[in-house]
Order: structure tokens, then C-alpha cells, then sequence
């Protein structure tokens, strides 16, 4: 180790706070390169990295927002939170939380949702590849043992559902430029999205079936699934949600339990 330079680890924190323009005294070799005219431009190049790769990663909500506003808070966000993986794809996960407590989006409740399907999107276009249920698994199966499989749900469906806004709307009409325009019914939806094949798609859906996927992805039997889907809407058509899902490409595979 060189004098005057702290333990490694110690070294790559004060390296990090000199990036975010924090105070380095406490490592005389990071406090000399900080010095150097050239690490203001590393640094500004670290920064416009991390505000770039937001607003190519939430680009529903910067488009909602503006490019002036949404690179401010891209960049208020990027100094507390520096990627943590080499893949800039990844990055900004805690961004939706971020919103819901950022003082200037106080004024648009459905941001941090909108973020969160921004994420969700970025989640399913990244997850792995995996197989399609097809009906005809349902027909291999004992009438009697059918309450008792457990659906599982496709690598890449992530889904969600917003009880006070209608986030999805929102999202998809700023997320896809070709989206139907007008009012918007302000209610609470849902939202799934999957990649059974090629790109990523969408479609609204109510809060049975995002019960229902929450119940499978938890390893539930069918027949409770179907149960938790019921609670959410007494009145949910429950062979319409299933062949929904099964149409979206949502589920992957049915299985009995050992």
C-alpha cells in the first residue's frame, strides 16, 4: 500500500464520494486525483452516464415529465445512488421509490407508478426465456387433481395493479406514441406485461387477475387461486381470466404438487 492511502475498500468509498463532489480528506490519494482538472470531467462523464441511462431506462415517465425536469431529478437521484452493476440496463431500480418521496413529483401521484411500469417493462425484456402453457396441458391432467396444480407464471410476466390511478393508461399512452388518445377514466387498473416471444407487450387487466398471479406466484394450489381472484371481484369470470392469461402468454407451465 502506498503512504498516506487507505485499505482498498476505504479507497473506492472516498473514490465514490469524490464523485458525487463529497468532501475526500480521509484518503490523501483520492484527494490528490479529485484535485486534478481532469477528474471534474471524469466525474461530469460518471454523471451524464447515469442521468443518460435513466432517462433511456423510464422513458414513459420522462417523456411525461420533460427532459429539463426529468434530467434534474435523474441527477439529484444519481448522486445518492451510483450503479451497482457494470450494466447500465439495470440501473434504477429504487427510481419509482425515489419519486414517491421526491418533494418536486408531490404534485403527480401516478409518477412513481408510472416509473414502476417503466421498471417492470425493463424487468420483463431482460428475464429469461422460458416455455408457453399451452390448454392442452389442462386436458393431461385428473379432472379430480385439477384444483390441486399449481400454475407457474412465465419468467418474463410481471404485472401490478394501481387501486387509486390509472396508471397503466397513462403509462402505455407515453410509452407508445401510436396509443389511442382522450379521457382517461380516472380509476384504478392493473397492468401485465410478458415476452413469450420477441419484444415485450402489454395490456390492461382488472385486480382479479393480478390476484390470481399473485396467489401462483406464491405456489398456491389452483383452487386457491382462483379463491383470492374471487375475493378481489366476486363477479370475475374465472374461465375468462385464465384463457386471458394463457392468450398473453403469462403462465409457463402446470405442475402437481410432489
Amino acid at each position: 500500500m502506498r503512504a498516506g492511502c487507505v485499505p482498498l475498500a476505504q479507497f473506492q468509498d472516498a473514490f465514490s464520494r469524490a464523485l458525487l463532489a463529497e468532501p475526500a480528506e480521509a484518503d490523501e490519494c483520492v484527494a490528490a486525483l479529485a484535485a486534478q482538472p481532469a477528474f471534474a470531467v471524469y466525474r461530469n462523464t460518471v454523471m451524464k452516464g447515469c442521468v443518460d441511462a435513466l432517462e433511456a431506462n423510464f422513458p414513459a415517465v420522462a417523456r411525461l415529465v420533460g427532459e429539463e425536469w426529468f434530467r434534474a431529478a435523474a441527477a439529484v437521484y444519481a448522486r445518492a445512488e451510483l450503479p451497482a452493476e457494470p450494466s447500465l440496463l439495470a440501473y434504477g431500480g429504487s427510481f419509482p421509490a425515489f419519486l414517491a418521496r421526491f418533494e418536486p413529483a408531490a404534485a403527480l401521484p401516478y409518477l412513481p407508478e408510472v416509473a414502476r411500469l417503466d421498471r417492470l417493462w425493463t424487468e420483463s425484456h431482460a428475464a429469461a426465456d422460458g416455455p408457453v402453457l399451452d390448454r392442452s396441458a389442462f386436458a393431461r391432467l385428473a379432472p379430480e387433481s385439477l384444483g390441486d396444480a399449481v400454475l407457474e407464471s412465465h419468467p418474463a410476466a410481471r404485472w401490478a395493479w394501481f387501486d387509486a390511478t390509472p396508471a397503466f393508461t397513462i403509462w402505455s399512452r407515453n410509452r407508445d406514441e401510436a396509443a389511442a388518445e382522450g379521457e382517461i377514466d380516472w380509476r384504478g387498473e392493473g397492468a401485465l406485461l410478458t415476452r413469450p416471444v420477441g419484444a415485450v407487450r402489454w395490456l390492461a387487466v382488472d385486480a382479479a387477475a393480478c390476484r390470481f398471479l399473485d396467489a401462483c406466484a406464491l405456489g398456491a394450489p389452483l383452487s386457491l387461486a382462483l379463491e383470492s381472484a374471487l375475493e378481489a371481484d366476486a363477479n370475475a369470470n374465472l374461465v375468462r381470466l385464465v384463457n386471458a392469461l394463457l392468450d398473453a402468454g403469462a403462465l409457463a407451465r402446470i405442475r402437481l404438487p410432489d
